[in-house]
This record gives C-alpha cells, sequence and structure tokens, in this order.
C-alpha cells in the first residue's frame, strides 16, 4: 500500500499487530477528520504519537473513564499539548461520559469540550492544563513526587501507581524542561515514565535549524534511564515500556516518529504540524493506513478493544475501593485526598491571632509568615512546604519538617533548588494530584521565572501558595535587579490570583488563613524583609483581611483625605496621617491588602472604605492599577523606575516614600496650613 517516496509503515508488521494497527488508526482517522472540520488545529503529532499512545493505552496504562477522579489511577499527561486530538480521541473511545462524537466534530469551537489545547477542569480525563511547551513535563513531575509522597504515607496498597508523559520536542527545548528533569532525576522518581515523540521536526522546518542537543545524553546526565525506539513498532514499544515500569529512575523513551505519519505527501514535514490535510491529502492517507471509513466513523471491533482498556481499569478501581474499605487509614486517606483541613483548624488560628494582637511583635512580614506556618504546620498535615534554594530567606522550613530526598519520600519539605519554574510547575502537579496543600518560596522579584506556571495554577484554579519575599525596595542592599517594581501589577492583572501584601503579624496570618481555604484560587504572599510594628493590637474573631481592604485609621471629626497603602507601606500611612493632624488636615488610612477581594465586595462597602474625600496612593512599587482607588484627582507616591543598591532606609529616602512626601502629595490636593 505504500510507495517507495514515504517511510515505510509499518516495517516490523505482523498478523499479531492488526488490532493494535486498528486501534492507532482510529486515533490517526479522528485527528485527521477532526482538525478538517474545525480548519484549524494540528494533525502532525496525532498522527505520528498513535502507534506510542496505542501501545501505552493498551497495555499499560490503567485508569476508569466512569471514575476519572479515581485516586490511585495512573496519570497521562500529554505535555505537547497542541496535539490534542490525541487526547480527545483516546478519551472518545475510553468512552468519557463527555467525550461524544459530538464533542470531535466542535473541536476548536466555541462552548465546546475539545478546546484547541488540552484545559483542566474542561474537559475530562485532562489531568493538567497543557499547551505552553514543557509545563505538562514539569507538572508531571509534580504528579509522580506526590504519588511517592503519598505512598510513603499511605503504602502500596493504596498508592501505586504511574505518571506517563508524551512530550515533544519543544517540550524538551523549553528551559523549564532542564529544571524539571534534574530534579526529577534527583529524587530517583521511578514511577515516572516520558514518551518523546522524537520526530525531528518543529514549526520553522526540522529541529537541526535550531539544536543539535544529544538528549539521551542530558537526561542520563540528570539521573534517568534512557531508551530509544521506533515509535511505530508495536512490539519494541511496549518491550521499552515494560523495561521503563521496572526501573528505580525516572525513564525517557525516545520514540523515532514520523509526524503526519500515513499522510501521502506531508508526512515527515513542517506542513502537516498546524494545518489541516486537506481534503485529498486525507483522501490520500485513508488509503495508505487501509482505513475505509467515513469521516468519525470507528468500526465497532476497534470501539471494543478500546472499551476494553476501560473494562480493565474498572477491575482495578473496584479491587482498589475493597482494599480502601478494608484499610485502617481510609479516614486519613480520603481526608488528605479531598483536601479537608482540620475541624480545629481556624479555631487554632484565631487563638494565635489573638497572641499576636496581645504581643505585638515588630517582625518582617516574612519572619510572620514563618511563625505563622509554625502554627499552621502543626495543624495540619496538608501542607507541604518548599524554597528555590532561598529556605533562610523565605523562611518557608519550620520545627518539625523533614525533607524530602531521594529514595525517602516521607517529609514535608522540598529542596528545589534553584528552580523557580520548575518549583511553580511542581507545586501544580503536587496541587492536582491532591493530597497535598503545597507552598513555595523565592524573592518577589523571581515571580518573572515562576510566571509561566503561576499563570496555569489560577487558570486551573489549584490552591497552590506563592511566598514571594523581600517584595520591594526595602530589601535594601542587592540593588535593583533583586528589586521588584512591576511584579505587584503583573501578579494583580492575573485572573482568579489572590495577591495578598500583609502590613502586619495579624495581616499576614489572616492572608495564610486566607489562601489556605481557597480551595480554587491559587495565592500570593508578598512579604517583606524590614520589620514592621503590628497596627493591629485589638484581637478580632472577623477576618479583616478577607474584605482585601479597610479601615485602619478612622478620622477624628472629618475625613480631609483618606490614605490607602499595602503592606510596609501602611506604617508610613499612620506617620504621614500623624503629621497631617498637626495641620488640622484629619486622615483616614486604609489598608488594602489584596486588591481581588476588594474588589468582590459590595459597592456600598467600597465607597465606605474608600470615602469621597481625595485619595492618596502609597506603595513602594510602580503605580499601574492604583487610579482606579485613588481616583483622577488622586496622587500616587511609590517608584516611577528602578530601585538602586543601598540601605533600605536611605533607598526609601531616595526615592520620596516617606511620611513627608505623602503629606506634600495631601497639600497638593488640599489647602494645608
Amino acid at each position: 500500500m505504500l510507495t517507495s517516496n514515504t517511510t515505510a509503515l509499518r516495517p516490523h508488521q505482523d498478523p499479531a499487530d492488526i488490532p493494535h494497527d486498528d486501534m492507532a488508526n482510529a486515533l490517526r482517522a479522528l485527528a485527521m477528520d477532526a482538525v478538517e472540520q474545525a480548519k484549524s488545529g494540528h494533525p502532525g503529532m496525532p498522527m505520528g504519537m498513535a502507534d506510542v499512545a496505542t501501545a501505552l493505552f493498551a497495555r499499560f496504562v490503567t485508569l476508569d473513564p466512569g471514575r476519572p477522579d479515581w485516586p490511585d489511577r495512573d496519570r497521562f499527561i500529554l505535555s505537547a499539548g497542541h496535539g490534542s486530538m490525541l487526547l480527545y480521541g483516546i478519551n472518545h473511545l475510553l468512552g468519557y461520559a463527555d467525550m461524544g462524537v459530538d464533542q470531535l466534530k466542535r473541536f476548536r469551537q466555541l462552548g465546546a469540550i475539545t478546546a484547541g489545547h488540552p484545559e483542566h477542569g474542561h474537559t475530562l480525563g485532562v489531568e493538567t492544563t497543557t499547551g505552553p511547551l514543557g509545563q505538562g513535563l514539569a507538572t508531571a513531575v509534580g504528579m509522580a513526587l506526590a504519588e511517592r509522597m503519598l505512598n510513603a504515607r499511605f503504602g502500596d496498597e493504596l498508592v501505586d501507581h504511574h505518571t506517563y508523559v508524551i512530550a515533544g520536542d519543544g517540550c524538551l527545548m523549553e528551559g523549564i524542561s532542564h529544571e524539571a528533569i534534574d530534579l526529577a532525576g534527583h529524587l530517583k522518581l521511578g514511577k515516572l515514565i516520558v514518551l518523546w515523540d522524537d520526530n525531528g521536526i518543529s514549526i520553522d522546518g526540522r529541529t537541526t535549524l535550531s539544536t543539535s542537543t544529544d538528549q539521551l545524553a542530558r537526561f542520563r546526565a540528570a539521573g534517568w534511564d534512557v531508551m530509544r525506539v521506533d515509535g511505530h513498532a508495536h512490539h519494541a514499544l511496549v518491550d521499552a515500556i515494560a523495561e521503563a515500569r521496572s526501573t528505580e529512575r525516572p525513564t525517557l523513551i525516545a520514540c523515532r516518529t514520523t509526524i503526519g505519519f500515513g499522510a501521502p505527501t506531508k508526512a515527515g514535514t513542517e506542513a502537516v504540524h498546524g494545518a489541516p490535510l486537506g481534503a485529498a491529502e486525507i483522501e490520500g492517507a485513508r488509503a495508505r493506513l487501509g482505513w475505509n471509513h467515513p469521516p468519525f466513523e470507528v468500526p465497532e471491533g476497534v470501539r471494543t478493544a478500546w472499551a476494553g482498556i476501560a473494562e480493565r481499569g474498572r477491575h482495578a478501581r473496584e479491587a482498589w475501593e475493597k482494599r480502601l474499605a478494608a484499610s485502617g487509614q481510609r479516614a486519613a486517606f480520603e481526608a488528605a485526598m479531598e483536601g479537608e483541613l482540620p475541624a480545629d483548624f481556624d479555631e487554632k488560628l484565631a487563638a494565635y491571632k489573638r497572641e499576636l494582637s496581645e504581643s505585638a511583635p515588630k517582625v518582617a512580614t516574612r519572619k510572620a509568615s514563618e511563625m505563622a506556618l509554625g502554627v499552621i504546620n502543626a495543624a495540619t498535615d496538608l501542607t507541604v512546604g518548599g524554597s528555590a534554594d532561598l529556605t533562610h530567606s523565605n523562611l518557608t522550613y519550620t520545627k518539625g519538617l523533614v525533607p524530602v530526598a531521594p529514595g525517602a519520600y516521607g517529609g514535608r519539605y522540598l529542596h528545589y533548588g534553584i528552580r523557580e519554574h520548575a518549583m511553580a510547575a511542581v507545586m501544580n502537579g503536587l496541587a492536582l494530584h491532591r493530597g497535598s496543600i503545597p507552598y513555595g518560596g523565592t524573592f518577589l522579584v523571581f515571580s518573572d521565572y515562576a510566571k509561566g506556571a503561576m499563570r496555569l495554577s489560577a487558570l486551573m484554579g489549584q490552591r497552590v501558595v506563592y511566598v514571594l519575599t523581600h517584595d520591594s525596595i526595602g530589601l535594601g542592599e542587592d540593588g535593583p535587579t533583586h528589586q521588584p517594581v512591576e511584579h505587584l501589577a503583573m501578579l494583580r492583572a492575573t485572573p482568579n490570583l489572590y495577591v495578598f501584601r500583609p502590613a502586619d503579624a495579624v495581616e499576614t496570618l489572616e492572608a495564610w488563613q486566607l489562601a489556605l481555604h481557597a480551595e480554587g484560587t491559587p495565592s500570593v504572599l508578598a512579604l517583606s524583609r524590614q520589620n514592621l510594628p503590628t497596627f493591629r493590637t485589638t484581637h478580632s474573631e472577623e477576618n479583616l483581611t478577607g474584605y482585601g481592604g479597610y479601615v485602619v485609621r478612622k478620622p477624628r471629626r472629618r475625613r480631609d483625605v483618606t490614605l490607602i497603602a499595602t503592606g510596609s507601606e501602611v506604617e508610613l500611612a499612620f506617620k504621614a496621617a500623624d503629621l497631617l493632624a498637626e495641620r488640622e488636615v484629619d486622615a483616614a488610612v486604609v489598608s488594602l491588602p489584596c486588591w481581588e477581594l476588594f474588589e468582590r465586595q459590595s459597592a456600598d462597602y467600597r465607597r465606605a472604605v474608600l470615602g469621597t474625600a481625595p485619595r492618596v496612593g502609597i506603595e513602594a512599587a510602580g503605580r499601574l492599577g492604583w487610579d482606579r482607588w485613588i481616583g483622577e484627582r488622586g496622587r500616587f507616591v511609590g517608584m516611577e523606575g528602578f530601585g538602586a543598591s543601598a540601605p533600605a532606609g536611605d533607598l526609601y529616602q531616595h526615592f520620596n516614600i516617606t511620611p513627608e512626601a505623602v503629606v506634600d502629595a495631601t497639600c497638593d490636593l488640599l489647602t494645608c496650613a
């Protein structure tokens, strides 16, 4: 059936392979048809990796489409998310309830679950949102790590599954892949298997245009087992995956494939990567593959073969449920997987908040965070901490936590190394897998490095807590490379992300409480290096930070001006209010620790807090975003450019972020005596 001008489709074909061929060709045909109908999409990868996916699912992957959230299922991650029709085709044939043929026919259309790239929470059986290349691979490292950590706690009877990844050339080129594979190899995550679509093609053409990396040598150097296999040879694929499952190290299987496998003129070229094949090419591909069925039609025998995979998974799930029912750890396991904080959790935090109000410590909010974590980590074993090599600067480690180490996964603290981007993605994997609430620290300025994965935390609605310290020019001598100026605006512009910038120890504790209860929203805690006084000296049972903003100093008689500040600048606002009082100017002071929560309050509440008097905003960061709070007549005291290297106090003076500057800004608005 093949002509000499294309790579042989089945160099190792024998009669025993025919069911495999039919199962794989069903995936190819569905991908061709859906992309053609949409007039948009990426048929090349699904066609090229159909044999690999079929071998993987037919022999190894254990899941149950009837219970997509079964905790001990294998995780399958399509890191090369542009090939989404491969995953949608698999899920359709496996029988996921939401993936009828009507959804394949509406691929990439408004309102369909078959989005251009797989979206977690939008479609059953999509373990993580992928598309930004490398993110799926790095997130899978977090899932594989979660499996080992839960296994250390609950044993093989309840937790014993694999994490499989299909990754492309682009995933391995992205820098995040280096961070992720290094960490996975170091931790010896033997149940992680990456199947690399080694087709040698990128959008611009051959990958040799831009890279000559020996990927097998790179992975081997990072502590992985590596193999190379013909990606269209069924038995070789099965043997390679079986071998990978027996190793104690993560495994890369380089699958040499032909992109667009079966397309008569476009296979093996960039032309098949990201565009419909066209009717003539599809007709030729059907002939070459021996697939003589109309668009979107799959023979009953092929459907039955794929359904058998789901049936096998159902039996495995039912056996697991019996083991769970008989386990003395059932309650603890189910609570962990549900992410339920203990019943007395808030009570313990409330008692500690009372202590803070009474003792009024003067500490940096990064220290206040450490103090809060001491209570939190003792009150629940759900939290899993870590830092990108800044543990003793971020103050994310607390007494009693044991670090996770290679082969020793019983701890609750992760040394991520200098890998901010991978840290964020791994935390996404931990959260998606379920069983823990991950938090990880770095400097606020390095949210630049982590932003890709932080964005996916928000897009997927995952409870991940980013502890971002050294939040302003207040970090001092390290200079402008380490002093965040635009980062708060960037993070606040991200939908479904809480950005907390607490002003004292009490607000810091309240921010932590809110972050841990925000099951569908990730949180940032932007924390100071410099010490700040506690102004919340009267205990409140209510979490005032939960309002996003509130009046912390009421005017004595009338409100002449409203001073609005966050974090370390709330202290400046208090001092400025005292100076203004000497001039007979009555100022209200508003703390605005979380803009996102403030926006959720009623219009009446926001008006009551902000008042009708002129307003001055104060924050040691850029102005972008502040005008919504201070209005057209408002003034802003903050940064207008990058910082400098000097002691923190000198920098605040140099950049004119002082109580006196706030007074001057107020007097620019009012007639001061």
